[in-house]
């Protein structure tokens, strides 16, 4: 059962950026790219996917950094903390960040994404499925992490 009621709210460590988020979200998963890795300081995250019009900043507004064609990153300027991101090749679409979440055990992951990219080390016993790419149909004009890494090396 969809809530269209629903409200959570989302902050950075320092308490300057606050978000509201009204409705349920799309999609939540797992990422394992070396992108997000790199950006978040973590060996993966989850990404909670809500339409850029759930989302309300209050007061303050997030910084963005753009290192990757097509993905502009959120963060807040005072304490650093990672708040999201938008992405060219999923238009409308605006990714939160777990840990910028007020309420993080609301938000049970659906899928891996970017298996194929999972650190060696980290293991999951859950039965979720695993997808070497994206978890969602993407533009392929925009690029790919997996294509990135291989261009690093």
């Amino acid at each position: 059962m969809v809530d269209q009621d629903r409200i959570e709210r989302g902050s950075c460590f320092c308490g300057k950026i606050v978000a509201h988020v009204r409705g349920e979200p799309f999609w939540i998963n797992y990422d394992h790219d070396d992108d997000c890795r790199k950006a978040l300081g973590s060996p993966l995250t989850v990404w909670i996917g809500y339409r850029q019009e759930q989302i309300s900043f209050r007061e303050n507004t997030p910084k963005t950094f753009s290192k990757t064609p097509g993905v502009l990153r959120t963060f807040c300027e005072k304490c650093g903390s990672s708040i999201g991101y938008v992405d060219e090749g999923l238009p409308a679409e605006y990714w939160l960040t777990i840990g910028f979440m007020d309420n993080p055990e609301r938000f049970k992951p659906e899928m891996h994404a970017f298996w194929s990219m999972k650190l060696p080390w980290v293991e999951f016993a859950d039965d979720l499925p695993r997808t070497p790419g994206y978890s969602r149909r993407r533009d392929p004009a925009i690029g790919d992490p997996s294509t990135r890494a291989r261009e690093r090396r």
